[in-house]
């Protein structure tokens, strides 16, 4: 199989690299290489490679910056994924795998968000997801596969964790929103479940999915766990003092949906994969940066 990756350089496109299997054939673009938001040379380089599957996990994250730059989070999250879903229906049977995220719901839920819920996205970085999301299915319907995750984080890139390992290291104690509820997800298992995913016929993988590792944290909830887990592995000094505060007390320009709990099991039973729990993932994660894995 011939796969088409762009987004290379982000956290779940170097898992994606790491975890690829042995028969995959990968092109692997950075924004560098490739960006996602031209349309000429997207089905450049979609014709020249003739891909069967195109794996899209390009975006613009800056979820705050994007309240001030919509039009370039525009391009980036929803007429890149057009662009790319337009490139692949132009070749026989080709296949787009989309990354997107939680926060195209509104956050208001009582429990754990289903694939088919309505979405109601609170700012600029959630709508141009959902636009994109829409606009890649809106063209390519069954043969697009829309993946859902929230909270995601790696030892790469930029993200909580690291951003927490680096201030718990330098100040001993870090002030975390505990009122905002979801699921870290390691990025290393939500790439094989990916590949999983590539891999079964499109009469099982097709439409929108969800998928995070298992249980439920708040942000401070998960900064404790780094806070006690890095110690452990010896990447922290210990009794850091982890200071629970309120969204009221940490006022930024893009709100957050408050619960981001995302429902997975059908994604478990069409991938024939079960979650772990987070606390495991970032316990594995911890000792592949401990080790430089």
């Amino acid at each position: 199989m011939k796969v088409l990756l762009t987004g290379a350089a982000g956290q779940v496109g170097t898992a994606l690299q790491q975890a690829a299997p042995a028969d995959v054939e990968l092109r692997a673009l950075t924004r560098h290489d490739l960006d996602i938001g031209d349309s000429a040379a997207v089905h450049s380089m979609v014709a020249a490679f003739q891909p069967d599957l195109i794996v899209n996990a390009a975006a613009y994250t800056a979820v705050d910056r994007a309240e001030a730059e919509p039009e370039r989070a525009a391009t980036a999250n929803a007429a890149g994924p057009r662009h790319l879903a337009k490139a692949a229906n132009m070749l026989p049977g080709c296949r787009l795998l989309h990354l997107s995220t939680d926060y195209v719901f509104d956050g208001r839920s009582t429990r754990a968000y289903r694939p088919d819920d309505p979405t109601g996205p609170l700012g600029v970085y959630g709508a141009t997801k959902l636009a994109g999301e829409q606009a890649a299915r809106e063209v390519l319907g069954v043969r697009c596969l829309i993946v859902r995750s929230a909270w995601v984080y790696s030892g790469t890139a930029k993200n909580f964790l690291l951003t927490m390992l680096r201030l718990m290291g330098e100040r001993g104690s870090v002030r975390v929103v505990a009122d905002q509820i979801g699921t870290p997800t390691a990025a290393a298992p939500f790439a094989e479940l990916l590949w999983r995913l590539a891999a079964l016929p499109v009469e099982r993988a097709n439409g929108v999915v969800h998928w995070t590792d298992a249980g439920v944290a708040s942000w401070y909830d998960f900064a404790v766990a780094i806070a006690e887990e890095g110690a452990a592995a010896g990447l922290l000094p210990p009794k850091i003092d982890v200071i629970p505060i309120s969204t009221a007390e940490y006022p930024t320009p893009a709100v957050r949906p408050a619960f981001s709990l995302l429902d997975g099991r059908h994604t478990w039973e069409v991938a024939s994969l079960r979650p772990r729990h987070w606390r495991v993932r970032l316990r594995d994660t911890l000792a592949r940066l401990r080790t430089g894995a």
